[in-house]
């Protein structure tokens, strides 16, 4: 009876749990930890705790074990004797026997009974030899290098280097300032031989034009012979590199990281949302980066996507409101204050029919834009909303054909299949003069949407709000400056149906307005209601999650940095699914 009660208390220790859940039991650092079969060892520390230093493995990455940063030491419980049981402690647990030399983290895979330790005599030497032996040829340039502030040399230097170099030869020389791309350029002497930058564009942009040549003390990094890195996603390679080796054209000596300050927003170039960090100082933003998020970019956009914002400083950019004094050719704007504008501007639409009045809105606005675009039709009484189409030729991984960033969140809010659908009853109308009153928000309509200059300057009002001096504003009576996605918070649902949300990083120049406040004060100057109900964005969320289904029990604060998904879609994400492909063959960690 007592071995009965005995072995059933064995079977129920946490350790024998492991098995049933497809997990197994690992020592790191002395603490015991369960986790899935076929995790690799570099993996299992993190989710531990414990950072385990490397530079050439990377989660969504194959690992090649080169820099050999990682070495850990590895132990497995002795052998038994023939006969004899295995010894185990009170917890159920084999001791660890330690093997005296280390191994590497990246590429080996944890097992049952597996110790692992991160840290002590061997490892810390080890780690301290393949610092030395890096740095040996290094060129000491970190006052002068872009990467300084986020290089994984300099930061692993200072906790595991020697702080003396042994080495009294010439280093060796390599090719400085290469320039092998329209975006991107090469110092091959700060290259430490990682192969981040050759796997990524072989296994995930899918253009393998880099590899490794002179094979030896002189290897070098290079592009293929008669070949440049002009890949659409050739950015990601400077992501990558943990030195100095590869640097953005567009962002070299432009600013040192360190003063830079970091927003997690969301990219409105396209359906597909990808997760992205604004960094700027001051009001200028500097540069965009790739936030990773496995539901919607992994780790990586389109250097299409990366680059467009400059336009948001440009000389175009609308300050103040503005109202056209006589025809529109030539045309002269005068400013005009915020609320004189609203209140004009409400008194002429309250002087034409709701059936002449039209409005043509964005997919490029947020959901409380939207909702509020919404408001402000019904307030004029017209039926007559679109929205602007923009598609073009999508790729096999992160850019969707749609270039809207909120199509599918314009769907939900204005409740409506195809949000583009009235479009051109609106032009037909502008051009025979049934629509008389043009309200145009975030579009430029000459450019996009088809419409011609005669067609415009025909109508007795026509109201823009845009960021930017366009075409559609030389014909429009009263022009509002907006706010750029970069300026603003709200939300997005992109392709494939997860509501993300976005941040301001920088505010708005002069005396430009969010675009959820002048479709806000709009609507109030139309009906003339002195109650101002919605103070905040927060308040036109609520109001969305009390109207729209799919928003229900929501609040900005509640979608997260990662976003929350609220519809099902056929929308796949291709650069999702090849990774996903690549998981299960065992090809990647993360």
């Amino acid at each position: 009876m007592s071995d009965t009660i005995s072995a059933t208390a064995e079977l129920n220790l946490p350790k024998d749990l492991a098995a049933a859940k497809g997990m197994v039991n690992v020592e790191i650092d002395g603490i015991w930890h369960q986790f899935p079969k076929g995790t690799r060892m570099i993996e299992a520390c993190r989710q531990a705790g414990t950072f385990v230093p490397h530079y050439c493995y990377h989660p969504k990455l194959s690992s090649p074990g080169n820099c050999r940063m990682c070495l850990v030491q590895m132990g497995m419980p002795p052998r038994p004797a023939p006969g004899q049981e295995p010894q185990r402690d009170d917890t159920g647990y084999e001791p660890i026997g330690w093997i005296p030399r280390p191994v590497i983290a990246c590429a080996n895979t944890i097992s049952e009974n597996m110790g692992i330790r991160t840290s002590g005599e061997v490892v810390e030497k080890c780690r301290e030899g393949v610092m030395e032996f890096l740095l040996i040829n290094h060129p000491l340039d970190c006052p002068i290098c872009d990467q300084a502030g986020e290089c994984l040399l300099q930061e692993n230097s200072v906790e595991h280097g020697r702080g003396v170099s042994r080495f009294v030869d010439m280093k060796v020389k390599k090719p400085k300032n290469v320039d092998i791309g329209p975006r991107i350029r090469l110092d091959d002497e700060r290259c430490i031989l990682c192969s981040r930058c050759i796997r990524f564009m072989d296994e995930v942009a899918g253009d393998p034009v880099l590899g490794f040549t002179q094979r030896g003390t002189h290897t070098t990094l290079t592009v293929h012979p008669d070949r440049l890195l002009d890949s659409n996603y050739s950015l990601n390679t400077a992501d990558l590199c943990p030195v100095g080796a590869l640097t953005s054209n567009d962002f070299r000596f432009q600013m040192r990281v360190w003063f830079l300050k970091e927003t997690p927003t969301i990219d409105v170039n396209c359906g597909s949302g990808t997760n992205i960090t604004v960094w700027a100082r001051g009001n200028k933003i500097h540069r965009i980066t790739p936030r990773r998020n496995d539901e919607v970019n992994s780790c990586w956009m389109p250097d299409s996507h990366r680059l467009n914002f400059h336009y948001i400083d440009s000389d175009a950019r609308l300050t103040e409101p503005l109202a056209r004094s006589g025809g529109v050719s030539p045309a002269v704007f005068s400013p005009i204050p915020w609320p004189e504008t609203l209140k004009t501007a409400a008194a002429k639409l309250k002087t034409i029919a709701p059936e002449n009045i039209a409005i043509i809105a964005s997919a490029r606005m947020t959901n409380e834009e939207l909702f509020l675009t919404r408001s402000l039709a019904a307030a004029l009484g017209t039926g007559s909303l679109s929205l602007v189409p923009r598609f073009a030729e999508a790729d096999a991984l992160l850019v969707a054909a749609d270039r809207n960033p909120n199509t599918l969140g314009a769907k939900l809010i204005l409740e409506t299949e195809d949000p583009f659908a009235t479009l051109d009853s609106i032009r037909e109308g502008v051009r025979s003069g049934a629509i008389k009153a043009l309200i145009v928000l975030g579009e430029d309509l000459i450019t996009d949407a088809g419409f011609l200059f005669a067609d415009l300057a025909n109508l007795d009002f026509l109201l823009q709000s845009h960021i930017l001096a366009n075409p559609t504003a030389l014909a429009a009576h009263w022009v509002l400056p907006a706010a750029a996605f970069a300026e603003k918070r709200g939300s997005m649902v992109n392709l494939s149906g997860r509501l993300q949300r976005l941040n301001r990083a920088v505010e708005l120049p002069g005396q430009a307005r969010d675009d959820w406040e002048i479709l806000r004060d709009l609507t109030l100057a139309v009906t003339e209601e002195t109650n101002v109900a919605r103070h905040h964005i927060e308040d036109v969320f609520k109001s969305i999650a009390e109207a729209i289904p799919a928003f229900t029990g929501l609040t900005l604060s509640k979608i997260g940095h990662h976003g929350t998904q609220i519809a099902a879609t056929d929308y796949q994400i291709p650069l999702l699914a090849n990774e996903r492909a690549r998981k299960a063959a065992g090809l990647i960690n993360g």
